[in-house]
C-alpha cells in the first residue's frame, strides 16, 4: 500500500509540475534524456577502450 501510495504521488507531482510549468518540466526532461545519451556515450567510449 505504501508503495503505491508513492508511485500515485511522484504522478500527481508530475502532472502538477507539467501543466503549471510546461517550460521548465520541457527543460527538466531534455536535462534527463540528455544525461541518458551522455552516460551511454561514455560506456560505448570504455567499451571501445577496453577492447582495443
Amino acid at each position: 500500500m505504501p508503495k503505491k501510495l508513492l508511485i500515485w504521488s511522484v504522478i500527481a507531482f508530475a502532472g502538477f509540475y507539467l501543466f503549471t510549468q510546461p517550460t521548465n518540466a520541457a527543460d527538466a526532461v531534455g536535462g534527463a534524456f540528455s544525461a541518458v545519451g551522455d552516460a551511454f556515450g561514455s560506456v560505448i567510449t570504455f567499451l571501445t577502450a577496453l577492447f582495443n
